[in-house]
This record gives C-alpha cells, sequence and structure tokens, in this order.
C-alpha cells in the first residue's frame, strides 16, 4: 500500500467535507456520495487543455485531492473507487454505455459505474458520481421496483431484446433510458481505450466544448463555454459571461477550479 495513502484519504474527506464513517454501511455510502457530487465537479477541462488523462489510481488522486479538480466518468468514479474502498467499502468496477439521441448506445466502456457493497448486509448499491446529472443517492442494484431519488425516479430493469447480453441492466430515469450496465467486474485499465475515444474523437460530445458542473443542494450548477446556467426547483436560468476574466471567476467561485487560463481549442491527436 502507497504509505501516503492514509494521509491522501484524510485529505479527500477534507475537500467533500465529509467525516470519516464508522463503518462502511449503506447510511455512509449515501452521505459520501452525496458530498462528493456537491463538492466534486464533472468537468471535461483537461480535453480542453491539452492535458493528459491518465487512468491510474495514483495520478487520478492527484486530480482530485491534491489538485482539487474534477474530470469525467473514468477519473470521478476511478478516484471515488480508492477512496471507499480505504474506508473498508467493496467496491467493482463496472463499464456501461449510455443511451444517446434515439436510444443508440455508445460504445463499449462508454462509462464507469460502481458496484458497491456495505458492511450491513444491504444492497449491493449501484454508485455514481460520475454521470453528471443523474441519481444523487446510490441505487439499490438488485431492486427492480421504481427508487425514489432527488434526481428523479429510478429503476433498474434488466435490459431491453435490442441487443442486451443475458445479465445486462438498463439504468431507466422518470422512464427512460440513461445506461446499459454488465454485470462482469473490470479493472481500470480496461477503460483507456473508452477514454481515449472520448478525449480525442469528434464524434464525442466531451471535445465539443468545455463544460463544468455540479450538483448544489436544490438543483445544480453548469458553466458551458461562457454561459452560466443555474437550476433551481425545476427553473432553469442563464447568465452570460462576458470576458475571460470573468469566467475564470466563475469557474473558482462556483466550481473552486483555479485555472490560469481558459480551456479552448487544443491539438487532440
Amino acid at each position: 500500500m502507497d504509505p501516503q495513502l492514509p494521509q491522501t484519504i484524510d485529505a479527500y474527506l477534507d475537500r467533500i467535507g465529509a467525516a470519516r464513517p464508522a463503518r462502511p454501511d449503506a447510511s455512509a455510502l449515501r452521505e459520501l456520495q452525496w458530498r462528493h457530487l456537491l463538492t466534486v465537479p464533472f468537468e471535461n477541462l483537461s480535453i480542453h487543455l491539452g492535458e493528459d488523462i491518465v487512468l491510474e489510481e495514483g495520478p487520478l488522486l492527484d486530480k482530485i485531492v491534491a489538485r482539487e479538480r474534477g474530470g469525467f466518468c473514468y477519473e470521478l468514479n476511478g478516484a471515488f473507487a480508492v477512496l471507499l474502498r480505504a474506508l473498508g467499502f467493496r467496491v467493482t468496477l463496472l463499464q456501461a454505455r449510455a443511451h444517446g439521441d434515439g436510444g443508440r448506445l455508445g460504445i463499449p466502456y462508454d462509462h464507469l459505474a460502481l458496484r458497491v457493497e456495505t458492511e450491513d448486509g444491504t444492497g449491493p448499491w449501484l454508485a455514481d458520481v460520475g454521470f453528471g446529472d443523474h441519481a444523487r443517492h446510490p441505487l439499490a442494484l438488485d431492486d427492480r421496483a421504481d427508487q425514489e431519488d432527488p434526481g428523479g425516479v429510478f429503476r433498474i430493469a434488466p435490459a431491453g431484446a435490442d441487443g442486451g447480453e443475458p445479465g445486462d441492466l438498463d439504468v431507466l430515469c422518470d422512464g427512460r433510458p440513461r445506461f446499459r450496465l454488465e454485470r462482469r467486474a473490470r479493472e481500470l485499465a480496461d477503460f483507456r481505450a473508452g477514454a481515449w475515444y472520448h478525449r480525442t474523437s469528434p464524434d464525442s460530445h466531451f471535445t465539443r466544448a468545455p463544460v463544468c458542473s455540479r450538483c448544489t443542494d436544490d438543483g445544480r450548477i453548469t458553466l458551458s463555454g461562457r454561459k452560466l446556467l443555474t437550476t433551481i426547483g425545476g427553473r432553469r436560468h442563464e447568465t452570460p459571461l462576458a470576458g475571460d476574466d470573468e469566467v475564470l471567476a466563475a469557474y473558482r467561485n462556483h466550481f473552486g477550479l483555479r485555472l490560469d487560463r481558459l480551456p479552448g481549442n487544443t491539438d487532440l491527436r
């Protein structure tokens, strides 16, 4: 074990404003996921800053904890898995494919999600801090009934007849499919090809424009290009930002990101 890991985990907990749980139970998992979503933004800025994305535990913890940045699913859920394991949870990495326009499935290893087992015998739980506007709380992975959540009404159901493999699950929100989940255990390195595609391909929505977003107590706040979007109780408000300094201030004040330059066009080859 990395001798610095205990201190890193303490710093991680400090960043998300969470106390070290007394035991790795469902209540602790719920609290950790919620605080993570409130604090660590979903962002694709490394792609537009020309920064490398390294799917290894050390670099992920360095980015999320030491550099106080966010990331996209592979980074956020990859780092969250390290935190949970260090706190005594049993964590399995799962691959998923997001449902896009018209329900079309994305590439294999399109998304990384977490299967989490707790000490109290509940679950297993589907934990996710890397899908943007999604479930605020962990979902019961084996429950096929509706699950109420501040983010909507979720249901986990056997995959449909449109090419799903036996055992695959569709995760739906308010009746609409979000992603298709495969239950086979994966390793972090398995997701490198998916991450490479999303940071380089013109067909990936991540390469089209920088975005930074996080949950708030009563909604969501998102910085997309030069527009600050705030959603409170289902009502959306848009604020245009004028100059570079105003955009950099928005990253700093709303997301805790201290950037020395704006994300922009970079050579993504």
